[in-house]
């Protein structure tokens, strides 16, 4: 399987560019899996269906499966940072490509999504872009080259052409093989 990341600041349009390329992956006949970090106590489940109620009652795992489906849930008795390594071993290693959400530091290949955001600084919400530091990041995928902030060492890519994104993953195929397959996390 191959790997990628698409690490950027929150509304800089990464969760637009992955379901982008998804789509484009699949239309060629590709299976993907998206890993994608979530905050804190998000939700899959709605209160009152059963696999909230088992939950809610203390199981530590609740694996719903369908003929169409399978969703496992797994509650961490303490709170636990899982690593991008974590999470991609537990996924079905028989997939082409894993597209990898939100892991602004994970150490996997990634592209950073870059917009420009002049609000972002005056906030204190962001410490600047990734590529100029992150030898990790391979590309800028932007919709505002002449505004980045340092120029690139990284190929620019246009963030609204997202067939762009994915013939350039397409010929870095190679090099995003993903090599580590750590244990399966602890139950």
């Amino acid at each position: 399987m191959k790997v990628i990341g698409f690490a950027g600041y929150s509304g800089s349009g990464k969760t637009t560019l992955v379901e982008a390329v998804v789509a484009l992956m699949r239309e060629r006949g590709l299976r993907v899996s998206v890993v994608k970090h979530a905050h804190h106590r998000f939700d899959v489940d709605r209160e009152g269906k059963d696999s909230w109620r088992h939950r809610e009652a203390g199981a530590y795992e609740v694996l719903l499966a369908s003929d169409r489906r399978l969703a496992l849930m797994r509650e961490f008795e303490q709170p636990m940072e899982l690593s991008v390594h974590d999470m991609l071993a537990e996924l079905d290693p028989r997939v082409d490509w894993v597209l990898v959400e939100g892991f602004k530091h994970g150490d996997v290949p990634k592209i950073e999504v870059w917009r420009e955001q002049p609000d972002r600084v005056e906030q204190g919400k962001g410490t600047g872009p990734l590529y100029p530091h992150d030898a990790r990041v391979l590309a800028v995928a932007t919709d505002a080259p002449q505004a980045l902030p340092v120029p690139p060492r990284q190929p620019v890519l246009d963030l609204n052409r997202p067939a762009q994104v994915l013939q350039w993953l397409l010929e870095q195929g190679e090099q995003l093989a993903y090599a580590q397959r750590p244990q399966v996390l602890e139950k």
